[in-house]
């Protein structure tokens, strides 16, 4: 827009400086011209008054060849004198033939004027009245570089003036087009920080009329925006309040079961809806303008050590390979707790028992943090395809796969999948597959206890997670979804 805005500037500039300085250079040409044959006039009116007296008397010849001779000099115009016998004093306007000529004859009848010649010059003929012999004529030659000196000092001024005028009109245009382009950039720039959830980006109104109205309805549209996601979020946070009854409803009816075990194992069911309800309300009471932060590495082994009880149920051996620092990573400690247990209860919910997997967290050498599960079962049933939304194929809904997926692209990051082969194993850590370990891929577990009598392992099936590095301070340390004590080898059954 702005180089757009200087060509257009440039060009018509150009074209109103043409309009105006050529008639203003022929002008000048004309102007030139006309001051000279003024002067040359007033010359030859001056020789033939001084002349005439002169003329009046035979013997003064040397008094006329004086006069011609201090009129002539180098630079000035040509002044001569043609006698009325033809004899010329001063210079001869021609190198052959007679000096008297057509013109030289008229103005001895007694008329003054001006001729021009074909090579471009003027003369300039006055006639000598009172001379003894007959009238005589001063004649004033003017060259065509007499005729018009001065001229391209007066084009080079005009020409100066033309290029500055073009510079000045570049230099407004350019100031001009620096402010709409930063205008628009800025309001751009507000328009990016509301698509990436700062909803306290307001553009400020400035430029021309059309961007002021722009960052008028901007700001206008990320008002309505926070105020239809606070409504938003107080209603789901109000919604979920209200489950809290049921559920409350529902452990008073465990607390009740004649059957202990039962008792356990449904008031185990409650305390995971409860905790459901409460990442619910804490997540939709969380301020919206709050920078996500959490140590991917506390909560791999966090949700890892939740896990185990169950995984130590079904003789699954569990390998966790985590760095002793922090690895932060821009996204919420529930999100990324809620996306490990969904990675981690595919695993057991869709293997066979006794089949072992691997959490391993690493930062790259590109400057991410990677997360990934693998376990040793057959294996995706397309390993050249991601899964899906909705589209399993292990009859559970397919689901879990994309929270994962939904909670590193959210972040900026990227999901992938494949086997999970020594060779393709992202990390050096992760546990090589048990050999004779029996495992059936990703498909509903065998409802018996015990291992599947299914053949041997597989390539097994690897799921990985990249984050960006988060920049931001870290909050205060609180556990995400910590188990509660009462029941520490139940976890909640998975719904992905």
């Amino acid at each position: 827009m702005r180089r757009s805005l200087l060509l257009l500037t440039a060009a018509t500039t150009a074209l109103v400086l043409t309009a105006l300085l050529v008639p203003l250079t022929l002008l000048t040409r004309s102007h030139a011209a006309d001051r000279a044959t003024a002067e040359a006039t007033a010359r030859a009116q001056w020789v033939a008054h001084a002349l005439g007296p002169v003329l009046a008397t035979a013997d003064e010849r040397e008094t006329a060849e004086q006069t011609v001779e201090s009129v002539n000099g180098k630079g000035l115009p040509g002044t001569s004198l043609i006698l009325a016998d033809g004899r010329v004093i001063g210079p001869r306007t021609t190198a052959h033939g007679s000096a008297v000529t057509d013109p030289v004859r008229l103005a001895r009848t007694g008329r003054a004027f001006t001729y021009e010649t074909s090579s471009g010059g003027r003369l300039v003929l006055v006639p000598v009245q009172g001379a003894k012999d007959g009238t005589a004529v001063v004649q004033v030659t003017l060259s065509e570089r007499q005729l018009y000196a001065g001229t391209l000092a007066s084009w080079l001024v005009l020409a100066g003036i033309g290029v500055g005028l073009v510079l000045v009109g570049l230099l407004l245009a350019d100031r001009l087009g620096a402010r709409l382009v930063g205008a628009t950039r800025r309001l751009a720039r507000t328009a990016d920080r509301l698509a990436a959830g700062d909803l306290t980006a307001r553009a400020e109104p400035e430029g021309p009329p059309e961007l002021r109205l722009i960052a008028g309805e901007l700001n206008r549209l990320a008002s309505r925006i926070d105020e239809l996601l606070t409504a938003e979020r107080e209603n789901a946070a109000d919604l979920a309040h209200r489950l809290r009854t049921p559920v409350a409803a529902l452990r008073l009816d465990a607390e009740t079961l004649s059957d202990p075990d039962e008792a356990h194992r449904i008031a185990a069911d409650v305390t995971a809806l409860e905790r459901s309800v409460d990442d619910v309300i804490r997540k939709a009471r969380r301020p919206l303008r709050e920078a996500p932060r959490a140590d991917l590495a506390a909560v791999a082994r966090e949700r890892t050590a939740f896990w185990a009880p169950l995984a130590e149920d079904q003789n699954r051996s569990v390998r966790t390979a985590t760095p002793d620092r922090e690895i932060p990573v821009p996204v919420p400690a529930d999100e990324l707790a809620a996306a490990l247990d969904a990675l981690i209860g595919n695993v057991l919910d869709h293997t066979p028992h006794g089949t072992a997997f691997s959490l391993t967290v690493r930062r790259t050498p590109d400057g991410q943090a990677e997360l990934t599960v693998a376990d040793e079962g057959p294996g995706f049933p397309d390993p050249g395809a991601t899964p899906g939304r909705g589209t399993s194929g292990a009859g559970s809904t397919g689901l879990g796969l994309d929270i994962a997926r939904r909670t590193a692209e959210e972040a900026g990051g990227t999901f992938t999948t494949g086997p999970a082969t020594p060779e393709s194993e992202p990390t050096p850590g992760r546990p090589e597959p048990t050999p004779g370990r029996p495992g059936s891929g990703y498909r509903p577990a065998d409802p018996s206890p015990g291992p599947d009598p299914s053949p041997g392992p597989g390539p097994g099936a690897r799921v990985t997670l990249t984050f960006p590095l988060a920049l931001t301070p870290p909050p205060p340390l609180t556990p995400p979804r910590a188990h509660p004590a009462e029941t520490p080898s139940v976890p909640p059954a998975p719904t992905c």
